[in-house]
């Protein structure tokens, strides 16, 4: 099983279009030691050629261009991207779907009930599909069973629902339901072995926990290194942890988590442009490698 990163930024990627700060006015300059980064989102695969999306980043269509393996070219009219999984209703997971419009039958999509619904009424995406290609709707229980998702054969894929609120425009913003965010388990059937996938975690279930001590490689919310960061550089007047994530540093943090976790490999991804550990040659990038952190890049691949 291949799992290839498309895009390992926060919402708005980096750098991000509006954004002066140190991090992206330094990228555009090549005047800093880092790589600019699409908004996140990975793909599966058991063979290399037909695909599950997981998460539709808006840049979805920089991402394809940038990964070949997803346009295998068979016929006049193909694509890898066999169907989508969606985590949550978050614009920067979801309005890619618009870009896939062309196909020539109805887009599979599997999403919770809640999300669903968000997106064919506060955010009508899919009824907008349905004027183009049109939408497969599958409904993603979270009943702690593990599913086989066409594409995939041997790739079982485990929601583990996560407490944190649904997007600003949802009806429910303030009433949270399970469902308005799952983190996944995926599961090689051949190998046995498993990667924990969560880009946005706030909250550290007994589910969550297991799930992470359960798992091979962790890939795992890397938006922001302290709680008070966006604060600090004017950047927002919200903190990590009110946006939903869990920072990596400070008592509780992401690093303090990932310590007692016995995963051989623990990545983060959905890293937001303020954070420090985009710099390659950051102090705080030196902290993650003493402790066996690894920072997502688009393009990374990781096999199970």
């Amino acid at each position: 099983m291949k799992i290839r990163i498309l895009g390992s930024a926060a919402g708005g990627g980096f750098p991000q279009w509006n954004c002066n700060c140190a991090n992206c006015d330094g990228v555009r300059k090549g005047t800093i030691a880092a790589v600019a980064r699409t908004q996140s989102s990975i793909a599966i695969s058991d063979d290399g050629i037909d695909w599950l999306l997981i998460n539709a980043s808006p840049d979805i269509l920089a991402q394809i261009r940038a990964n070949p393996e997803l346009q295998p070219a068979r016929a006049i009219r193909d694509s890898g991207i066999g169907a989508v999984l969606l985590m949550d209703a978050q614009i920067d997971h979801v309005t890619g779907l618009l870009m896939l419009r062309e196909r020539g039958s109805p887009l599979p999509l599997y999403a919770t009930g809640q999300v669903l619904a968000d997106l064919a009424q506060a955010l009508p995406i899919t009824r907008v599909l349905g004027h183009y290609c049109g939408v497969d709707p599958h409904p993603l229980a979270i009943d702690g069973a593990a599913l086989t998702i066409p594409p995939l054969v041997s790739t079982t894929i485990l929601p583990v629902p996560l407490l944190s609120k649904a997007p600003p425009y949802s009806p429910h913003r303030e009433d949270p339901h399970p469902g308005d965010n799952i983190g996944l388990t995926i599961r090689n059937g051949a190998s046995g072995k498993s990667l924990f996938y969560a880009p946005g975690l706030g909250e550290i279930t007994p589910d969550v926990e297991a799930a992470m001590q359960a798992a091979d490689v962790l890939l795992v919310d890397g938006t922001c290194w302290s709680d008070d960061e966006m604060l600090t550089l004017g950047l927002s007047k919200k903190t990590a942890r009110m946006m939903g994530h869990l920072a990596q540093s400070g008592p509780g943090g992401m690093i303090e988590l990932l310590d007692r976790m016995p995963a051989t490999r623990k990545i983060l991804i959905h890293i937001n442009n303020s954070n420090p550990i985009l710099r390659e040659d950051a102090p705080q990038r030196a902290v993650l490698a003493a402790h066996g952190i690894e920072v997502a890049v688009d393009g990374m691949e990781i096999d199970l």
